[in-house]
């Protein structure tokens, strides 16, 4: 009897002594991870899928720890011993900071309002855009975030396009049943202008009619939004501005459509530039209740303009 609990004691050591050898075994991943949602058997496929040396061990040895957390977790290493990582998945957790891309926003004064917010460099925020995007403006959809506070420019930019590269390809396919980012840099092309001049959602498929109709009659668009591109945001336009910027997104002076997106668009806007209201319209005008008044032809318009100056 004596033996057999001996030889039980030394088994009891060895298990021990190997399993602390195991927990000193160095982790090496990211400083922040990702988790979705999932029983410890599902989080440690995850991990797994990450590139985190885990497996069979760690699965038990989480069962005893407590379940990890899920969402954005914050490691703040790269490289630990796997009885901190095991533990740290349980407890720590990133701090986020909340920020809203507005519909008709342009990146550059997005960006600048970002680098503040997180504390970052606008230049390098703008830089990492510029490298990593798909589309020179409105790559990034309009819609608000949770961006964790320790990541860099490089991550920051990374993770918004990440979110609306795959919200924009989910879109493409549902409405064309295809991606073609050239093909889909066009539409958003339109959803700009759309997002630009559209008083409210409802008005977004007939704006959108009119874009459509303008082109297809070889019409310029005159439409003042798309002006207000790049740093020229939120500056009103003016004849003298109309009359010298020589830009493609001039569409007084250029026919057919800017070469790029004039800024930020919702989904409600891309929607419309897919599927315009099926109008004769050609003009448009800003009533005095702030919506805007369709006509078919140039004399139907300037009676809408002169019902305006009426009621002042």
């Amino acid at each position: 009897m004596l033996r057999i609990i001996g030889w039980m004691a030394n088994i009891a050591l060895f298990a021990l002594i190997g399993l602390l050898f195991y927990l000193s075994i160095p982790v090496e991943g990211e400083k922040n991870i990702h988790l979705k949602p999932a029983s410890i058997s599902g989080i440690i496929t995850q991990l797994s899928q990450k590139g985190y040396d885990v497996g069979i061990i760690d699965k038990y040895l989480m069962v005893a720890i407590g379940k990890p957390q899920h969402g954005w977790i914050y490691l703040g290493k790269k490289k630990m011993h796997r009885l901190d990582f095991l533990l740290r998945l349980t407890s720590a957790r990133s701090s986020f900071h909340k920020v809203t891309l507005l519909p008709g926003e342009t990146t550059v004064i997005f960006l600048r309002g970002l680098s503040k917010t997180l504390n970052l460099n606008e230049t390098k925020l703008m830089q990492q855009y510029r490298k990593q995007s798909l589309f020179r403006e409105a790559g990034i959809l309009a819609e608000s975030y949770h961006i964790p506070s320790t990541l860099q420019e490089k991550g920051v930019i990374r993770s918004l396009l990440k979110y609306s590269t795959r919200a924009y390809k989910k879109l493409s396919i549902q409405m064309t049943d295809q991606w073609d980012s050239e093909g889909f840099n066009r539409l958003l092309t339109v959803a700009s202008i759309i997002q630009k001049e559209a008083a409210n959602k409802q008005e977004m498929p007939l704006v959108a009619s009119v874009i459509y109709n303008r082109l297809q009659k070889n019409m310029r668009l005159q439409m003042d939004g798309t002006l207000n591109y790049g740093e020229y945001s939120h500056i009103k336009v003016t004849p003298k501005r109309i009359k010298g910027d020589t830009s493609t997104y001039n569409t007084y002076r250029h026919r057919g459509l800017p070469k790029y997106p004039v800024c930020a668009v919702s989904v409600a806007a891309i929607k419309a530039a897919a599927r315009p209201a099926p109008t004769k319209y050609l003009y448009f005008m800003r009533n005095s209740k702030g919506t805007h008044d369709f006509a078919k032809d140039y004399k139907t318009h300037l009676k809408n303009i002169k019902k305006k100056r009426k009621k002042g």
